[in-house]
């Protein structure tokens, strides 16, 4: 007799972060459950319209935001950014381009510049 298989499940708010939501926008009965991973999957392949209208006008989540307007989590902070935001004041932000977004723009830019350098010499000492 082999031993009863047991459901993987998660918090709501774990879930809320693979799928890439803010977990406070999520209806209630998302945030209050768990989530298994088989349902997880399922609003991964086949987002009912809740989850799509999250994902296109939000409020979306610190990492989404960060994402979205090029700089990092911490660059946000720096910037006084701390909340979730939607689209359109993702948008408006972009447009204002404020001298703190540039100024992290800038450091993400120089970053990922040195990451590329980095992996760009251990590739080329991996070869010899």
């Amino acid at each position: 007799m082999s031993p009863q298989k047991t459901t993987q499940t998660m918090k709501p708010a774990t879930a809320a972060k693979k799928l890439g939501v803010y977990l406070e926008a999520t209806p209630a009965e998302f945030q209050e459950g768990v989530v298994s991973r088989d349902e997880l999957n399922s609003l991964q392949a086949d987002p009912p319209e809740w989850l799509r209208e999250l994902r296109r006008t939000g409020p979306h989540p610190r990492p989404v935001v960060a994402a979205r307007l090029g700089v990092s989590i911490s660059g946000l902070a720096r910037g006084g950014v701390t909340d979730a935001l939607t689209t359109e004041q993702i948008e408006a932000l972009r447009e204002e381009n404020p001298e703190w977004l540039q100024r992290e723009r800038e450091t993400q830019a120089e970053v990922q510049k040195e990451a590329e350098r980095i992996k760009a010499a251990a590739e080329s000492r991996r070869r010899s």
